[in-house]
């Protein structure tokens, strides 16, 4: 064999040794990739079984002495990121404003009155005939309240606090200590010295237990008022700190703000009338037997209650109630970040985005975002055609009544108008004054509406003199026996003339 021909075969014989160890080192590295990838999988499962075991780091302690949100924020950052966002405005409710040294504020949200000036004679003689405006957000709701009218032209209790301020910081100052002292103290105080112990609108330490995180009710009010409720039931002493169950809680701590009351005695007492239950009906009751009236309307001169904000109350009476739907699963549903499942906490209207319906809403109906959107609309805008023929009625009773002062109209008639005043105003403005629109009981809101409109017609009526029977079921009587009439004689068709006949 000749040397070229030994080249030859050598340059044609492949070498084995290559791709053995091309493949061996394509092994290695996919088996690097999948234990990488294992790897980071395995940590990611520990991290979210940490996150679910342990949903936060304690950074700092928290006590009942810790007022400030911003200090709860440390340890919890996703709950109060979520707060935070309730400083956020629907542009189409907010109007812009220059500031001025008595108001700083450049936005604020729109008048109810403007947009609806049958309020502004509702309640002439009241401060809310005054200024009246849509609410923002639970970031503003001090601030709001310390720069509204009601409050800078008239004399306000500090019970006014109760729903706009941190509670336990005001009391606990005032008191020295004694919280059920410190809060007697405050409901009576003038507004403008009571407001200095507030330092921060309802936060964390309204709702929570700042060792186990548990809610829990603050406000006296309606520790009281939920325990002469449940006494109505049968249930005596009631506790709802140690015996209501979680899900109620979840209604309760709302109900601490969100509801009717009055403020009873000298002592200013901030009180929900609730002995009789939780209806319109039950509350109207409650003021006629003590008496109470919260101002005497300017232009009738009928006393007349003003209506708070009974969200709780009308929810109470809705299907979601009755299935056991509370505030926080429609208003502060769950979100999920990471493992954790957090309560969202940036409190608004889940008809906000298509996200929050989705997150609220269609955890239970089978619908799509825009139908449901259309069926609350339509709840909505049939509440607001039973509204306005109610509020109408109402506005043309205080006009008759009014003329009536000044026409020779018997007194008697009149103080029996004032009662049907009394009536349809307490029920238009118990509607209106709560902010669902009518979606939280729709059947009972529209029903509230009819008998306003019945009280006020029945009042107009009064004022001429003239009564009928109270409206309710009929009173049994037996059906007289059905007698037919006598049968009508056969009509006969009259003959038909002859016709003579063709000749041929």
């Amino acid at each position: 064999m000749t040397m070229a021909t030994a080249a030859t075969d050598e340059k044609s014989t492949p070498r084995s040794g290559r791709p053995k160890w091309g493949l061996l080192a394509l092994v290695i590295v996919l088996g690097g990739v999948i234990a990488v990838g294992v790897l980071a999988l395995l940590v990611n499962i520990f991290t979210r079984q940490t996150e679910a075991q342990q949903p936060y780091f304690q950074v700092v302690e928290l006590t009942d002495e810790t007022y400030d949100p911003q200090v709860w924020g440390q340890n919890y950052p996703l709950q109060y990121e979520g707060w935070l966002r309730t400083q956020e405005m629907d542009p189409a409710n907010t109007v812009t404003r220059e500031p001025t040294a008595e108001d700083p504020r450049t936005v604020k949200t729109q008048s109810k009155l403007e947009n609806d000036p049958r309020m502004v004679t509702m309640w002439q003689g009241y401060a809310f005939s005054v200024e009246y405006n849509r609410p923002r957000g639970h970031a503003y709701m001090l601030e709001d309240q310390r720069l509204v009218q009601r409050v800078t032209q008239f004399n306000q209790p500090g019970a006014c606090l109760n729903c706009h301020a941190s509670l336990p910081e005001i009391v606990n100052t005032m008191g020295d200590g004694d919280p059920d002292e410190g809060w007697a103290i405050m409901n009576r105080t003038p507004y403008n010295e009571a407001t200095q112990f507030a330092q921060h609108p309802v936060a964390c330490i309204d709702c929570h237990d700042p060792k186990t995180m548990e809610l829990r009710v603050t406000r006296p009010a309606f520790v009281a008022g939920i325990k002469e409720y449940k006494a109505g039931q049968g249930i005596r002493d009631y506790d709802v700190n140690t015996q209501a169950t979680a899900q109620e809680m979840r209604a309760y701590v709302c109900a601490q703000c969100h509801v009717e009351y009055y403020f009873a005695g000298e002592g200013k007492t901030l009180t929900f009338p609730w002995d009789h239950g939780l209806t319109a009906d039950d509350a109207l009751q409650y003021y006629d037997e003590n008496e109470f009236s919260d101002f005497t309307h300017r232009l009738t001169g009928a006393p007349v209650v003003k209506a708070q904000h009974p969200d709780f109350e009308t929810w109470s009476q809705g299907v979601h109630a009755q299935s056991g739907v509370t505030c926080v699963d429609c208003h502060m549903p769950y979100q999920r970040e990471g493992a954790m499942k957090i309560t969202d906490h940036q409190v608004a209207s889940p008809m906000r985005s298509d996200a929050s319906i989705n997150s609220s809403c269609l955890t239970c109906h089978a619908v799509t975002e825009q139908e449901m959107r259309e069926r609350v609309g339509g709840i909505q805008e049939r509440y607001e055609h039973v509204k306005d023929t109610a509020f109408d009625a109402l506005v043309q009773l205080i006009g008759d009544i009014e003329t009536a002062r000044t026409n020779g109209t018997d007194q008697a008639r009149i103080e029996e108008a004032w009662a049907y005043q009394r009536k349809a105003q307490f029920f238009v403005d118990y509607v209106v004054s709560e902010n669902s629109h009518g979606f939280h009981a729709p059947a009972y809101t529209n029903r509230l509406l009819a008998d306003a409109t019945d009280a006020a017609r029945r009042g107009q009526l009064a004022l001429l003199g003239q009564t009928y029977p109270a409206a309710g079921a009929p009173t049994p009587a037996p059906v007289p026996p059905y007698t037919p009439p006598p049968a009508s004689p056969t009509p006969t068709r009259p003959a038909a003339p002859e016709t003579a006949s063709a000749t041929p």
